[in-house]
C-alpha cells in the first residue's frame, strides 16, 4: 500500500493514448526547431479507496527509523550534478523553483528536499558542437558529425530518465529511508544515444545483500503504476530489469556497485577532455551492434568494454589525443569517499591535445589498431595506465581472449568473450570493416547511417 500523504493517494495510471511516453514527446530529428514542452499538469488527489494492502508486500516500517512528523513520500532527494550549463529557470521542463515536471500521467509533482546541493543540470554540453568543426576534414569526418549530432543523447531523454529516477527514489525510500539512487552509465557520462538504457545504482547504508533488497523492490515494483515488465536478473551482479510504462525506455537496476558510479564520472571526464570523443565512442557502439559483436550476453563485447578500447586506442598514439586522468587527478582514487566523485571530478580541466587527426582518420586507425597491430593474445588493455599491459603480468590474464582492464578494481570487463567462435567473429568483423572503409571512405559501407539516425529518433 502506497504511504498515504493528507490528501489521500495518487489516482491510477493511464498514460494517454495520444501519447508515446510519460513525460510528453519530442522532436525526432536533430535540430527540429519545435519547442519541446510539457503538457500542461495539474494533481488533484484522489480518496483513497484501497486502504488494504496486499499480504505479500513488504512491510514498509519494519526495522527502519522513525519518521519526522512533517514528513512527505513524495519528497525525494535530488542527483547531485553540477559540471554542465543549468537550465535557465523558464524551461519548460522546470518550474521556478527547479522542480522536476512529470508529464499528464497521474503522477504527482517531484519536488527536492531544500539542501545545499547543486540544482540538477544536463551531462552534454552544447559547446562540444561548435568545438567539432575543427576536426572536421572530409566526408567520412561529416558522416560521423551527423550521426553524432542526430543520435547523441538529447536534454529531453536525459529529463526523462531524471524523472523516473526520481520517482523511484520516492518510493524505494519508503522502504529504505536513507537510499540514494544514481543514474549511472551512458545516461550520466555523455556517451550515450537517444536508445542507450538508463543504468541505475541504489546505496544502501550498512551490510545488505543485494540479491534480497532486489527480490524486496521487485514487489514493490509489480505495484508502482509507472513501470512495467519488472525481471530479476540473478547474476554475478544482480540486477531489476523494467520499463517505463506507456514508454519505451528501458532501466536496469544494481545496489550498492560503487564502481559503476566511480567509472560513471571517470568516462565522462574523457567525454569533457577532448570532442572528438564522445563522437567515435558513439560511431563505434553502432558499428559493434550491427554487426552483432556488441552485446555481452551472447558472448560478445559490451559497450563498457568497447568504450575502454576507444579510449585506449586515443591514449596510445604517438601524440596521444587523451591522457589518463587516473594517474593525473586524485579525484579518481578509489578510496575518496562516494559522494565526492561527482564534485571532484568536475573539477578535471579539458585536456590541451597535440593530436590534431579528423574524427574519420581515428576511426579508421582504431579499426585498423585493432585488426592488424594490437596483440590480443599478449596484451592487456589498460585506461588505468593509458598503455597496454602484457599478459604474463598476472595469471588473472592467462588463457583469455580479450583482456580489458576496469579501471578501478582492475578485473576483466570483457570476461563474456569465452568461446573461440564469438572471439573469431569480432577479429574479423575489425579487419573486414578496416578494409572495406580503407577503400570506399564511406561510413555507409560498413553501417546503415541514415536507418540507425531514423531509428534513433523514431524511438524518442
Amino acid at each position: 500500500m502506497y504511504p498515504r500523504s493528507s490528501g489521500g493517494r495518487p489516482a491510477p495510471y493511464t498514460p494517454p493514448p495520444e501519447s508515446r511516453g510519460a513525460y510528453g514527446s519530442h522532436p525526432s530529428v536533430a535540430g527540429d526547431k519545435r519547442v519541446n514542452v510539457l503538457r500542461p499538469y495539474k494533481w488533484e488527489p484522489a480518496p483513497d479507496i484501497s486502504p488494504r494492502r496486499p499480504r505479500f508486500m513488504p512491510t514498509p516500517t519494519l526495522g527502519h527509523k522513525r519518521r519526522f512528523a512533517n514528513h512527505s513520500p513524495h519528497t525525494v532527494k535530488r542527483q547531485c550534478i553540477n559540471s554542465s550549463p543549468q537550465l535557465p529557470m523558464d524551461s519548460p521542463h522546470l518550474s521556478g523553483r527547479g522542480e522536476v515536471v512529470a508529464g499528464s500521467s497521474g503522477i504527482p509533482t517531484v519536488q527536492p528536499h531544500r539542501s545545499p546541493q547543486p540544482v540538477l543540470e544536463l551531462p552534454l554540453k552544447p559547446p562540444f558542437i561548435q568545438a567539432l568543426e575543427e576536426y572536421v576534414k572530409d566526408k567520412l569526418s561529416r558522416q560521423m558529425m551527423g550521426m553524432f549530432v542526430a543520435c547523441h543523447q538529447q536534454p529531453p531523454d536525459f529529463l526523462r530518465k531524471e524523472a523516473m529516477r526520481a520517482l523511484l527514489h520516492r518510493d524505494i525510500s519508503v522502504y529504505y529511508p536513507g537510499a540514494r539512487l544514481f543514474l549511472t552509465g551512458s545516461s550520466m557520462n555523455g556517451l550515450g544515444s537517444r536508445t542507450s538504457d538508463a543504468d541505475l545504482c541504489l546505496l544502501l547504508e550498512g551490510s545488505r545483500a543485494p540479491l534480497h533488497v532486489l527480490d524486496v523492490l521487485l514487489r514493490l515494483f509489480i505495484w508502482l503504476p509507472y513501470i512495467q515488465h519488472v525481471v530479476l536478473v540473478r547474476a554475478k551482479v544482480p540486477i531489476l530489469k523494467f520499463k517505463e510504462r506507456g514508454g519505451d525506455l528501458e532501466f536496469d537496476l544494481n545496489v550498492n556497485n560503487t564502481v559503476g558510479i566511480r567509472n560513471t564520472f571517470l568516462m565522462r571526464s574523457y567525454a569533457n577532455a577532448d570532442p572528438r570523443v564522445g563522437p567515435i565512442v558513439l560511431v563505434v557502439k553502432k558499428w559493434a551492434r550491427y554487426h552483432q559483436i556488441n552485446d555481452a550476453s551472447q558472448g560478445t563485447l559490451s559497450s563498457y568494454s568497447l568504450v575502454l578500447m576507444v579510449l585506449n586506442f586515443l591514449q596510445t598514439r604517438q601524440t596521444p589525443v587523451i591522457p589518463s586522468l587516473q594517474r593525473d587527478h586524485p579525484c579518481f582514487n578509489p578510496n575518496i569517499p562516494i559522494d565526492a566523485v561527482p564534485e571532484a571530478a568536475d573539477k578535471v580541466p579539458r585536456y590541451l591535445s597535440g593530436n590534431k587527426s579528423c574524427l574519420g582518420e581515428l576511426f579508421l586507425g582504431f579499426l585498423k589498431y585493432y585488426a592488424t597491430e594490437f596483440r590480443w593474445d599478449k596484451q592487456v588493455i589498460s585506461v588505468r595506465e593509458a598503455c597496454v599491459l602484457d599478459t604474463t603480468d598476472s595469471l588473472q590474464w592467462k588463457n583469455k581472449y580479450i583482456c580489458v582492464e576496469e579501471p578501478f578494481d582492475r578485473t576483466n570487463v570483457a570476461r563474456a568473450v569465452h568461446k573461440e567462435d564469438k572471439f573469431k567473429a569480432i577479429k574479423d568483423q575489425f579487419l573486414e570493416s578496416w578494409c572495406t572503409l580503407r577503400r570506399e571512405k564511406d561510413l555507409s559501407s560498413i553501417l546503415p547511417v541514415q536507418a540507425l539516425i531514423a531509428e534513433d529518433n523514431c524511438k524518442r
